[in-house]
C-alpha cells in the first residue's frame, strides 16, 4: 500500500481526491449564477468512491474506495443537497479501526498471505444508484446492493430484492424499460463454475424472474444493452488466474489476463423468458459502457459502445487515478455496432466520436428505443495526454453526425452528464453534471440546456464540500 503524495500532485483534478470526502446534511444550495428552470423537478443522485485512504494507506485501485452518495433535490422551494457515505458493515468496521481490513478489486486483505485465503471482499457500494419508489439502491458489482432513504440517504441495509439469495451479485448497470417500468439487470458469480445471472424486476425493484447461464470463462462484463426484445452482452477476451487469486498471490485486478486471441463473445438473450437466443464472436475489444440499443425495421440491433483496443491500458489508468497522478492513455472511443440478433453476428461497426470519451448516456425515456443523441464525458482536444481527466461533456447527434461540446474551462472536471426531461415541456431537456473546480477547490452542480451544451450553463449551484470524481448517477423525476 502507498500514500498519496500531496506534494507531488501536479494536475488540478487530483485535489478532489487528496483527502477523504466530507459528508453534509440536507443543505439549501446557493445559486451561483443563472436560474433554476421551472420544469426541472426531481433528484439528481451520484455515486462514487469517496474514501481512498485510511490510516495513511491508500487504496490499490480507484474501484476500491468506499461509496458515498450525493443527492440534489430540485423542488418548488429551491434546491437542497445531501452527501453521505453508504454505511456498509465493512465501512463501519474500517472507520472504527481507522485502517483497511478487507481486500477489494485492487488490494489485498492486509497482513500475512494466509489471511487472504477465502477472505470476503468488501462491498464498496460505490458504482451507481437505482431509484425505486420507496428506496435508493447503492450498486456495485460483486454482491447485494445497499438500500438507502431517498431523501436523507440514510443507509437501511443490504437488500436482496426478494431473490438475491446467498449474496448473489446485482450489477451497477441495470436497464429500465421506459414503457413497462420493468428493470433488467445481471450479475456474474464465481463458484464451481462462472455464471451469468439475469434478473427481471417489476417497477418496485422486486425480482420477478431470474435465470442463470454458464459462461466458459470469467470476463469483465460491466454493462449490457436492452432492446425491445433482447438483452445483449459482449464478453471481452479475458481470463481470470483463479489459482493465484485464491492463494492471495494476486489481487483481483492483477489476476485478470487480456487474451485477444479469444475474440469477443456476443451473447443475446430473449427479454421475455431470459433464454439464450444466439451466441457469436467478433473482433477482440474491451468495453465498460454502452450508450443505448434498439432494433430497426429489419430486426437488426443497433447499439453504441465505448470501445478500447485492450483491457490493460484502461485498467492501469483507473488504478493510477487513485494515486493522484496518471500517465497511461486509455483510448476509448464511441463506436456504433450493428448486429443480427438471430446469429449474434456483428454486421457493421463504425467509430462515431474520434476522441477519447466515456460514460455514454441517453435520456431515460429512450432506453431500448430508437434515439438521436448520446451524451458523453469528453477529453478536450488540447489535453489529450495520460495526465488529465475528462474536462468536457458533449452530445453526439446521430441525425446530423455532429458533436456539440461544453468545455468547462481550465482545471474544471465534470461528472458523467445526466439527462433530465423538463416536467412541463417534454421536448425540453436539461443536462446535469457535478463539476470539481480545481481553481477554487470546490464542487458545483451545473445545469445545461440539452440543446445548447456549447452555451453558458442555465444555472450553477454551490455545494458545501468537495465531491470526489464519481462514476454513475441517475435523474429521478419528481
Amino acid at each position: 500500500m502507498h500514500t498519496i503524495d500531496k506534494k507531488s500532485i501536479t494536475k488540478a483534478w487530483a485535489g478532489a481526491i487528496a483527502e477523504p470526502a466530507k459528508e453534509f446534511p440536507p443543505t439549501q444550495l446557493p445559486i451561483i449564477s443563472g436560474k433554476i428552470p421551472d420544469g426541472l423537478r426531481g433528484t439528481l443522485y451520484r455515486n462514487g468512491p469517496a474514501q481512498l485512504e485510511r490510516g495513511g494507506d491508500c487504496v490499490g485501485h480507484w474501484f476500491d474506495g468506499d461509496g458515498a452518495i450525493l443527492g440534489v433535490h430540485f423542488t418548488d422551494a429551491g434546491v437542497t443537497g445531501v452527501y453521505r457515505y453508504v454505511q456498509t458493515a465493512e465501512y463501519q468496521a474500517e472507520t472504527k479501526a481507522d485502517r483497511f481490513l478487507y481486500g477489494v478489486y485492487g488490494m489485498h486483505t492486509p497482513g500475512p498471505i494466509w489471511k487472504r485465503w477465502g477472505q470476503q471482499m468488501k462491498n464498496a457500494a460505490n458504482t451507481s444508484v437505482l431509484a425505486l419508489p420507496d428506496k435508493l439502491l447503492a450498486l456495485w458489482e460483486a454482491t447485494n446492493p445497499y438500500a438507502l432513504d431517498l431523501e436523507t440517504l440514510e443507509t437501511k441495509g443490504l437488500d436482496d430484492l426478494g431473490a438475491l439469495d446467498n449474496g448473489l451479485p446485482y450489477s451497477a448497470h441495470y436497464k429500465r424499460d421506459p414503457d413497462t417500468g420493468e428493470i433488467f439487470n445481471f450479475g456474474i458469480s464465481i463458484g464451481s463454475s462462472v455464471q451469468l445471472n439475469l434478473y427481471k424486476s417489476d417497477p418496485t425493484g422486486k425480482i420477478i424472474q431470474k435465470a442463470a447461464f454458464k459462461l466458459d470463462r470469467y470476463s469483465i462484463m460491466h454493462d449490457f444493452v436492452l432492446t425491445q426484445r433482447y438483452l445483449v452482452f459482449f464478453m471481452p477476451p479475458m481470463r481470470l488466474k483463479m489459482l493465484s487469486l485464491m492463494l492471495g498471490m494476486t489481487t483481483f485486478s492483477e489476476s485478470l489476463l487480456w487474451e485477444p486471441q479469444l475474440g469477443t463473445q456476443v451473447l443475446i438473450f430473449d427479454r421475455e423468458n431470459l433464454s439464450l437466443v444466439s451466441r457469436g464472436e467478433t473482433d477482440p475489444w474491451f468495453n465498460w459502457h454502452f450508450g443505448n440499443g434498439y432494433e430497426d425495421e429489419d430486426g437488426s440491433v443497433i447499439l453504441d459502445v465505448v470501445r478500447y483496443s485492450d483491457f490493460q491500458q484502461t485498467n492501469e489508468y483507473l488504478r493510477e487515478i487513485a494515486t493522484g497522478e496518471t500517465h497511461t492513455v486509455p483510448r476509448g472511443r464511441l463506436w456504433q455496432v450493428h448486429l443480427n440478433p438471430q446469429t449474434a453476428k456483428v454486421t457493421a461497426t463504425q467509430e462515431v466520436i474520434k476522441r477519447r470519451c466515456e460514460f455514454p448516456v441517453v435520456q431515460r425515456s429512450q432506453v431500448g428505443q430508437p434515439w438521436r443523441y448520446t451524451y458523453v464525458s469528453l477529453m478536450p482536444q488540447e489535453t489529450d495526454t495520460g495526465e488529465e481527466l475528462f474536462g468536457a461533456i458533449a452530445r453526439f447527434d446521430y441525425k446530423t453526425e455532429t458533436l456539440t461540446e461544453a468545455d468547462l474551462g481550465e482545471n474544471r472536471y465534470p461528472s458523467e452528464p445526466i439527462h433530465a426531461q423538463d416536467s412541463q415541456n417534454p421536448s425540453q431537456g436539461w443536462v446535469l453534471t457535478v463539476v470539481y473546480d480545481g481553481n477554487s477547490h470546490s464542487s458545483e452542480v451545473w445545469v445545461f440546456d440539452s440543446d445548447r451544451l456549447d452555451a453558458e450553463p442555465v444555472c450553477k449551484l454551490g455545494l458545501p464540500s468537495v465531491i470526489p470524481h464519481s462514476f454513475h448517477g441517475t435523474w429521478n423525476p419528481a
